[in-house]
């Protein structure tokens, strides 16, 4: 390699550049077998035969690893088939000059086809998109393919006119020198393919260990350009991780010929270390007219437009983008707003609001009519393809409203120019009246209009955005909430964060500035399943966020949740959506510092923010490596990001504590010392059984009689109390009840598995279907239960219309419930069951043992510097917990008990004075601790440093302010974070001592007897 040019390529010398195929000595006597073949079958006339046979294996770009690799009768057979596709060229009708041959096998495939350079097929067989799906990114991730494809010299046919030429693919699968290198791994003779290593220069080797040096410590694609000595042609080099951006190879060609451009060479090399490397020879396409910018202009945004192909390589304007119609920021931007459109356009009109007005939903009838109103409203009306078809129908439109959110958005330095940037035709930019204006002059009907001004709605929101920084891996939007309508989302949302990758669709939502939950990764079974939870995704997101905030009452942090929802053929790739939705949503919380790389964006929230996160269901296993990218981005608070980290990194592992299991057995044992019951004689139902965090811990911390478990395997049962022996066992071991030894039941105990079919129970009752008998055994009435505890089962298995099975004569079937998995009964059903005589304690009181760890696991994080925090959070490598982490887990203990037994004891007492339901009462306390919580934050008793301190100093574990000092954690602890601490200690401890409603002079008096303590 030589100089840097001024354009910032480096130059290769043309001799050094690509691939030197290794000799095939034996061609001459291949080419003389072949022809032997070709001339016995008679398809070609003896005197074309060796014209045709020389044009294949000299003409056509075509090396000779190809010729090594395959045996005559398959070149053979070739040659024969591109002779006969030239003849049916000839004889068709349109004289249209087509040459088409494709053969494939498990290893490896060739195709060969007609086109023009720099145009895209949109017709015909569109090999791209074959071998890209068949080889590139096929389902089978132990096998990994190279291609290599070349364009023939000179056009096809005899046409002065003729602009055609031979484009061949070659697909080998590789032989790695080492298949299982680690990811870290970079020595190119230890992760390459073995034909790689033969055939790449040296100049073409230093070039990949390069770029594979850079890939495997970045998130997104690397991507280089270097100038080719005396030529106008430019080679283009792509780096990515594998299984990240399905479709790009295809795409990557649409990118290049929308400017002008033609490849003349191409190549795709795997590496086993994860990383794949796209390389293209790039020059002007000479048969197309000058419309074009030149070369040099049309390489510079192809660099810049790769990172935002990356992110959606094949997205659902496509089409519109190869045909020339709108350019690739303005699909890509058409696809965000059809995602966004599908969540916020589906809503229930002024018809249902007249319907609630007129119903009462306090009416169990009324409410049921409400509720399926609101699920059918829903689902009619605007399909996904229904929007597709609007949009796709309007570029006209989709360019000004792109032109408008670009006009934000595109953030212009004195390092780079807006020209490059902004290929868009030049547009007059329209303010949002006219663009209103605009979208009612070019709609055709109701239905147009509404989908056209959602995009302006979603320009409105947009507060931070990814989208023009030059390097990404999904695509991210920070969202001004105000949009929703409250009569659906009566809260209103503080945060909203809209994420879009290749792979999968997601959101984050908070409640409060400083909010803390976890992030949730949604599979689906089928197509059907996929549209039922892209459905409701969003208020299944904001239903979740909204319990967190409520059970976040007594905590700094209010309620968040994020979801990620993958696409249907995707099912496979949540590492991968996960990393790229973190990744993304870092971008839009960090300052950039990269100049090219991570450019300032446009800033209109005008606030630095911090989201506090956590695992959730298939997000365990990940929590530890978003902890260290964080780190690796420049996060200054990486420690305290992710809560569920390994204690390694300084987590508390709620299973392992059993955190979460505290605070609901804290209920629970309420029950039973209010009630002076024994809880040795009170009989015991638990959906969630012993391999769960929650189900294992509360059997082992429990002194009930067991009666009957549910769980994923099925149910088990036994009226005399099932063995405590054995469950301990099967606790502690992390197993379902499936693995219960039956010969520990009683005579009249029983086990019916999912998949038992025809069971007849002790009790004669024959039950046909395991799988249905198991999730309806919590509605049986079996008289076999006084307490139940949820600890799993699916959100909702309780509702309005099922309730009534545990009802009998107007009185509940089960005396006591605690509900310690989320969400498990509606709150209709809640009341239902309580006016009923039900005493129930509803999730977002009981299970708030987690969020307390999680809580203080952040605080020690955000409280110790690194080096503290390593010393004293984080377990050595023998995993040998330091002494101040143990004794710092015991005080998480005591304090998820404190907080239960507070709300505990005030929701009894208020229900006692006031006879409000608990489930409304738990709703009323945490409404009124977290909007005292506000209030404090933002008083003057704040601004007074004495009781500020004194607060402080009440609210904080005593263990870090022994270790660390009380002034040192208030200097290193983010101001909002101090106030949530602050306002959220003061508020819960005052609304457990007076309630949900208290006299306008309780805080007076609860405030003085802190005032005379601090004198």
């Amino acid at each position: 390699m030589a100089k840097t040019n001024g354009n910032g390529h480096r130059t290769l010398r043309s001799a050094t550049v690509g691939y030197v195929a290794p000799e095939f000595k034996g061609k001459a006597e291949q080419m003389k077998q072949v022809k032997g073949l070709i001339t016995k079958s008679k398809w070609i006339p003896d005197d074309l035969v060796d014209t045709q046979i020389a044009w294949f294996y000299s003409d056509l770009g075509i090396d000779d690893v190809y010729f090594q690799v395959e045996n005559p009768e398959v070149i053979a057979n070739h040659i024969t088939s591109l002779y006969a596709a030239k003849v049916a060229a000839f004889s068709r009708e349109d004289k249209r000059e087509e040459i088409r041959l494709d053969m494939e096998a498990s290893d490896h495939a060739i195709y060969i086809d007609t086109s023009e350079p720099g145009k895209s097929n949109t017709g015909g067989p569109r090999y791209e998109h074959r071998l890209e799906a068949k080889y590139l990114d096929g389902g089978d991730t132990s096998k990994r393919f190279r291609v290599e494809t070349f364009r023939s010299s000179g056009v096809l046919g005899q046409k002065a006119d003729s602009k055609a030429s031979l484009r061949c693919y070659f697909v080998y699968q590789c032989l790695f020198v080492e298949p299982n290198a680690d990811p870290k791994e970079t020595r190119l003779e230890v992760i390459s393919d073995r034909m790689f290593l033969a055939k790449a220069t040296k100049n073409t080797k230093q070039i990949y260990q390069e770029i594979i040096d850079l890939a495997v410590s970045r998130t997104g694609p690397v991507i280089e350009v270097f100038d080719i000595e005396d030529s106008r042609e430019k080679r283009l080099v792509v780096a990515f991780r594998s299984r990240t951006a399905s479709g790009l190879f295809s795409a990557l060609s649409d990118l290049y010929h929308y400017y002008g451009v033609t490849s003349s060479r191409k190549y795709v090399e795997q590496f086993s270390n994860g990383i794949t490397v796209m390389s293209i020879y790039l020059r002007p396409a000479a048969n197309l007219d000058s419309r074009f910018p030149p070369i040099e202009q049309s390489i510079h945004q192809i660099t810049k437009e790769i990172s935002l192909l990356y992110c959606i390589p094949q997205n659902k304007f496509h089409s519109l983008f190869t045909s020339g119609e709108l350019s690739l920021q303005e699909t890509t931007y058409a696809h965000c707003v059809w995602v966004f459109v599908q969540h916020f356009l589906n809503r229930l009109g002024s018809e249902y609001a007249s319907l609630m007005a007129v119903l009462d939903p306090k009416n169990n009838m009324h409410a049921e009519i409400l509720s399926k109103m609101k699920k059918r409203l829903r689902t009619e009306t605007f399909t996904p393809d229904y929007i597709l078809e609007i949009i796709g129908s309007h570029p006209g439109l989709v360019r000004a409203l792109y032109a408008s959110f670009a006009n934000i958005h595109l953030k212009v330095g004195p390092e780079f120019d807006r020209h490059f940037i902004a290929p868009t035709p030049a547009i007059e930019v329209l303010s949002d009246a006219s663009l209103k204006d605009r979208i009612t002059r070019d709609v055709f009907n109701e239905h147009e209009e509404m989908v056209m001004t959602a995009f302006r709605v979603f320009n409105n929101a947009v507060l931070r955005t990814n989208y023009f920084t030059p390097t990404k891996v999904a695509l991210s939007f920070r969202l001004d909430p105000s949009f929703l309508p409250d009569i659906e989302y009566p809260k209103r949302l503080y945060g909203m964060f809209l994420v879009i990758t290749a792979e999968s669709r997601g959101f984050h939502l908070r409640f409060k500035d400083i909010a803390r939950g976890g992030i949730r990764i949604v599979k689906s079974r089928s197509k059907e399943a996929y549209s039922i939870n892209a459905r409701n995704l969003f208020d299944e997101n904001y239903g979740l966020a909204s319990t967190q905030q409520r059970k976040n009452k007594d905590i700094p942090e209010g309620g968040s949740k994020g979801v990620i929802l993958l696409d249907p053929k995707q099912q496979d790739k949540a590492r991968e959506a996960f990393e790229k939705y973190i990744d993304s949503i870092l971008d839009l919380l960090l300052k950039a510092e990269t100049p090219g790389i991570k450019n300032p964006i446009v800033d209109l929230y005008g606030k630095e923010e911090i989201l506090f996160l956590g695992p959730d269901e298939n997000t365990a296993d990940l929590v530890d490596w978003a902890t260290e990218h964080a780190r690796i981005r420049g996060a200054p608070w990486w420690k305290s990001f992710f809560t569920g980290k390994s204690p390694k990194l300084g987590g508390i592992p709620h299973d392992h504590y059993g955190m979460t299991t505290l605070s609901v057995r804290e209920y629970v044992k309420g029950i039973y010392r209010k009630l002076n019951l024994d809880p040795s004689k009170v009989t015991k139902m638990q959906t969630g059984g012993p391999d769960g965090d929650l189900g294992s811990n509360e059997i082992l911390l429990s002194n009930e009689k067991y009666t009957a478990i549910v769980d994923g395997s099925g149910v088990l049962v036994d009226p005399n109390g099932l063995d405590k022996e054995e469950l301990h066992r099967l606790a502690k071991k992390r197993v379902m009840i499936s693995h219960f030894d039956t010969s520990k039941l009683s005579k009249d105990g029983y086990r019916v598995l999912c998949e038992d079919l025809n069971i007849k129970l002790p009790t004669g009752e024959a039950v046909n279907n395991g799988t249905a008998f198991r999730n309806t055994y919590h509605l049986r009435d079996t008289s076999l239960t006084d307490m139940f505890v949820p600890c799993g089962g699916r959100p909702e298995s309780i509702d309005l219309v099922s309730v009534s099975k545990l009802i009998k004569d107007g009185k509940s079937t089960i005396p006591y419930i605690v509900e310690g998995a989320n969400l498990f009964i509606t709150q209709d059903a809640k009341l239902r069951l309580e006016s009923a005589g039900c005493i129930v304690y509803k999730d977002a009181s009981a299970n708030k043992g987690g969020v307390t760890s999680s809580s203080l696991e952040v605080l020690a994080s955000l409280s110790f510097d690194d080096e503290g925090f390593v010393t004293h959070m984080c377990h050595d490598a023998r995993g040998n917990a330091p002494a101040f982490y143990q004794a710092y887990v015991k005080e998480v203990q005591k304090k998820i008990c404190e907080n239960a037994r507070l709300e505990f004891e005030a929701i009894w007492r208020e229900h006692e004075q006031t006879n409000i339901p608990r489930s409304i009462l738990s709703d009323k306390l945490s409404l009124a601790i977290t909007t005292l919580d506000e209030e404090l934050q933002h008083s003057e008793l704040w601004e007074n440093e004495k009781i500020r301190r004194s607060v402080l100093a009440d609210a904080l574990p005593n263990l870090l302010i022994e270790k660390i000092g009380l002034d040192t954690i208030i200097q290193r602890v983010p101001d909002p974070y101090l106030r949530a601490i602050f306002g959220s200690f003061l508020a819960s401890r005052f609304v457990y001592e007076f309630g949900s409603s208290p006299s306008q002079f309780a805080f007076y008096d609860f405030m003085s007897r802190r005032m005379s303590q601090i004198q």
